[in-house]
């Protein structure tokens, strides 16, 4: 996959950042470059969120696949131009996830890193 070109992530992509996904445990969030990153294509944060947004566009639909603990690098949700950011900050506040009058989550308190990749980058990427 073309990072910088390819708007349409690869099936396997695809794959391994839903498996990702169905991880992060309550209360817990993760980034879209994070997930790129674990996914194994760094500096696809922009593919990954063409992912996340094939999600959101069925939360209404009853996904079983928390979508909404997927945020920005900044530790905001990214949704609000498609209409579902009030409905993902309700749903992380509903899980304790503290956002400041901004909306902004403490990546450094809240992002979640699956346990065998602990040690992968040395701080939390914002």
């Amino acid at each position: 996959m073309d990072t910088m070109t390819d708007p349409v992530p690869a099936p396997a992509f695809r794959e391994r950042v839903l498996a990702l996904v169905a991880r992060i445990p309550e209360g817990r969030v993760m980034t879209y470059g994070q997930l790129a990153l674990l996914a194994g294509t760094p500096g696809a944060a922009r593919q990954a969120g063409f992912v996340m947004n094939s999600l959101v566009g069925s939360a209404t639909d009853g996904t079983s696949l928390p979508w909404h603990r997927v945020i920005n690098a900044q530790g905001r949700v990214s949704t609000h131009k498609v209409g579902f950011g009030d409905m993902q900050e309700a749903l992380l506040r509903a899980e304790g996830v503290p956002l400041d009058s901004s909306g902004r989550c403490d990546l450094a308190a809240r992002q979640w890193w699956p346990q065998e990749q602990r040690d992968a980058p040395p701080e939390p990427l914002l």
